[in-house]
């Protein structure tokens, strides 16, 4: 901003500068061609006078001298002089020898005639030269003319050089106005600059700096120190909220398993026609209990201003597909990971290992006995998790990312919020998710994540669903998978 209001005040002085100085030149050229003319022409008038009294009493040998003493003031001039018949009697260059005639000439025919021209015109050098002609007559008597020829350099060059004193003032004045509007400039977008620094810093959850809210502009200082107050109040207000996650995170915990235990404690005593219902109770409260867990998550995600960094999407997809075999494998599952590797992906830290747990979860939960889960690879850092599952219409995946939203044929534990984490971690990320049929049946859902840098070569690896004892943690992430949507 800086940068365009100095160029708006340059911009302001030279048009400025351009209506006064171009018409200032304009004028002086005028004035100085005007003075040249009006001396030439003054000039011309005595050596005519002089020309024609020599002339009427037969003085012809004072006519060369005369020439020459004017030709010696006035460097470049030449005098010719004529007499009634337009014969040369003097020509101060000696280019036309005496007795020559120039009666046939414009300028002399129109002198003999008693009247006087001023004219320029293009010398032998091509340079331009004023000619003045003048009558040698008294009263209506002619007895000669005579033409003075002055080179019009002299006047061209003090018109460049009046040009040149006007270019440099008018460079100097762009210089001033420019340091004025540098210092002006700096001094309105001061505000300004410290307002974009707290800016960026309360987008990442922090103001170390605030906004410079005592110098400016008033207008920009009002701006400032109402940023300044707004800011206060939103880190108030996400530290409250902050501070209710952590807090109900911890006093919804005891009590839902409080109400768990004492649950399963009534069972030795109730007919075994209420067990069922005793069953569908505890899972109603252990789906809550998930629920809860799901809503801070996301809290704790929306609340959180994490920057991406580069990460290693290769080496995370291995990880979470060894991690998810032992898994797969008790329900007759095979997770496989193929593709070209993609390299380092953009993501806050911790985020790919959550999106691939939840999308692998989700396709767990859909697939039969004897189908296969794909990780697969793509060039740009696409990834896909890929089912064999019974998919999902059109309509269905276009809501599938609403929160609490479960399709009508979803599982009963569902708590609607798995994949509403997952496109926030993803967008989080710089990327973006969506949901497609793939093909053959199932669904395919496409992970796109900015580079960091190049893809690897390409390579296919197969990791194969063998049994294995379900442990405590495997257990745990089953039960926390959320819903297909």
């Amino acid at each position: 901003m800086t940068r365009r209001l100095v160029f708006s005040y340059l911009a302001l002085a030279l048009l400025v500068l351009l209506v006064l100085e171009i018409p200032l030149g304009y004028l002086y050229a005028r004035g100085e061609e005007s003075r040249f003319s009006q001396g030439v022409e003054r000039d011309a008038s005595m050596l005519a006078e002089v020309a024609e009294e020599n002339i009427e009493k037969g003085n012809l040998r004072a006519l060369p001298e005369l020439a020459g003493e004017y030709v010696e003031d006035n460097a470049g001039a030449r005098v010719v002089v004529v007499d009634r018949t337009g014969r040369v009697l003097t020509d101060s260059a000696g280019s036309v020898t005496t007795g020559t005639s120039l009666a046939a000439e414009p300028d002399i025919a129109t002198a003999l005639r008693n009247r006087a021209t001023v004219a320029t015109r293009t010398g032998a050098d091509g340079a331009d030269v004023l000619a003045v002609t003048m009558p040698g007559s008294s009263g209506t008597t002619v007895r000669g003319a005579l033409r003075v020829t002055c080179p019009m350099t002299m006047v061209t060059d003090r018109e460049h050089r009046i040009w040149a004193v006007l270019a440099v003032a008018g460079a100097g004045i762009l210089a001033a106005v420019a340091l004025v509007a540098f210092a002006l400039a700096r001094w309105i977008t001061r505000p300004l600059r410290t307002l974009e620094r707290a800016t960026t810093q309360l987008a990442e959850g922090r103001l170390d700096n605030p906004p410079d809210a005592g110098s400016g502009p008033p207008e920009l200082r009002r701006l400032a120190a109402a940023f300044t107050h707004t800011a206060a109040r939103l880190q108030h207000l996400l530290q409250a909220q902050q501070g209710f996650a952590s807090e109900a995170s911890h006093q919804l915990k005891t009590p839902l398993t409080a109400l768990r235990l004492r649950l399963e404690n009534f069972e030795p005593y109730l007919d075994p026609r209420a067990h069922p219902s005793l069953d569908e109770t505890i899972g109603e409260v252990e789906r809550l209990s998930r629920m809860v867990h799901g809503l801070l998550a996301l809290a704790r995600l929306e609340n959180a201003a994490t920057t991406p960094e580069p990460v290693d999407a290769d080496g995370v997809l291995a990880e979470r597909a060894a991690m998810w075999a032992p898994l797969a494998a008790e329900q007759q599952v095979t997770i496989t990971l193929t593709g070209p590797a993609v390299g380092r992906v953009w993501a806050i830290p911790g985020a790919v290992e959550q999106i691939i747990d939840n999308l692998v979860a989700n396709a767990l939960r859909f697939s039969p006995p004897g189908t296969s889960i794909t990780l697969a690879r793509a060039p740009a850092a696409d990834l896909h998790v890929i089912d064999q599952g019974p998919g999902m219409p059109q309509s269905d995946r276009e809501r599938a990312f609403d929160r609490f939203w479960r399709a009508a044929d979803s599982p009963h534990d569902g708590t609607g919020l798995g994949l509403p984490i997952v496109r926030h971690l993803v967008r989080a990320s710089g990327g973006d998710i969506t949901l497609h049929a793939a093909p053959g049946g199932g669904l395919d859902a496409h992970v796109r994540l900015c580079p960091a840098d190049r893809a690897g070569p390409f390579r296919t690896a197969a990791v194969p669903a063998r049994p294995a004892r379900r442990s405590a943690q495997h257990a745990e992430r089953a039960r926390q998978a959320v819903s297909r949507e």
